[in-house]
């Protein structure tokens, strides 16, 4: 059993996953989330870059010290519980995710733009009138925010490899963001 503040990764840990439980404290503004990624990145030797809020949580893109993406996590509200991002973050992240690694990988066949095309193509079939914005590559897949007119009201991931496409739907609806 891990202690409040632990954080872990193994085996044994959610299909070997990180983790972090918060202390407990709601946590309700954009600089709260960013403290409490700020915390969990620097487990990792990563650092923050946008956080966002959700109706439901708080999302933050990690970054190397190079400044390349690295991960998503995501920051629970009610407690402040931080951890890699459910969906393409823990599946497709080839670097951070359950499936990560250690031998150097083939260079994705799916490029920014054809993840563009493909989560636009995906978003047409549903219709409702979205479009996406630019494709930010992670290891292993893209995320790029959902817009209406131009404003964001999501985001998806696009595999690098398959081109298969996620909607993020456990984020509610968007609210605001914070870049540093």
């Amino acid at each position: 059993m891990m202690g409040r503040g632990d954080c872990a990764w193994g085996p044994g840990m959610v299909g070997g996953q990180y983790w972090q439980r918060g202390d407990g404290t709601p946590v309700t503004t954009l600089d709260q989330a960013r403290a409490r990624a700020d915390v969990f990145a620097s487990r990792l030797g990563l650092r923050v870059g946008e956080v966002m809020q959700f109706s439901k949580n708080f999302y933050a893109e990690l970054k190397t010290p190079s400044g390349e993406l690295a991960t998503e996590i995501l920051v629970d509200p009610a407690d402040g519980d931080t951890g890699i991002e459910y969906g393409p973050a823990m599946m497709w992240n080839t670097d951070y995710g359950m499936h990560h690694r250690d031998q150097p990988q083939e260079r994705p066949r799916i490029s920014p733009d054809q993840a563009k095309d493909r989560a636009q193509q995906w978003l047409n079939d549903r219709g409702g009138g979205l479009t996406v914005g630019e494709a930010d590559a992670f290891p292993g897949y893209y995320t790029l925010h959902t817009l209406r007119s131009g404003k964001i009201t999501g985001m998806l991931s696009v595999d690098a490899s398959t081109g298969a496409v996620w909607d993020h739907t456990w984020h509610g609806a968007y609210v605001a963001t914070s870049e540093h």
